[in-house]
């Protein structure tokens, strides 16, 4: 699917292009998000780039007032939290995310198991992966 190295650098390249790759080993089909160099459960070396649904369902969140300063600069802080959370997609792996379209100033109001799609979110000039209820 693509020739791009399995790095951090190019699964940003991938958000910025609106797409959330994950890596799969060609050796014992294990799907990885975040994606690896090398497969932690074979220790194989042979991977491919597999695009995600993009669905899944929230897992675990918090809300954050303090955040770092990046967020910051996004205009969050102890007047206007945001939330984060673990998001398990329909393809059977789990990935912390930005959670969009949701009160983070009220979280009872924010449900484990709520169902959600990827978003892309520009924060501070590059894209962070996110997610908002379906």
């Amino acid at each position: 699917m693509s020739d791009r190295p399995f790095t951090a650098a190019s699964f940003d390249l991938f958000l910025g292009e609106g797409r959330l790759m994950a890596t799969r080993c060609t050796g014992c089909a294990t799907l990885h998000l975040p994606p690896r160099a090398i497969c932690p459960t074979c220790f194989g070396e042979s991977l491919e780039w597999v695009e995600t649904s993009g669905r899944g369902t929230l897992a675990a969140f918090t809300a954050i007032a303090i955040g770092p300063a990046a967020m910051q600069a996004a205009g969050y802080g102890r007047d206007n939290p945001y939330c984060s959370g673990i998001v398990a997609l329909e393809e059977g792996v789990t990935i912390s995310a930005l959670i969009l379209g949701v009160d983070a100033r009220r979280p009872e109001n924010i449900h484990i198991g709520q169902r959600l799609v990827v978003g892309f979110e520009p924060i501070t000039g590059r894209t962070v992966l996110a997610f908002r209820p379906a």
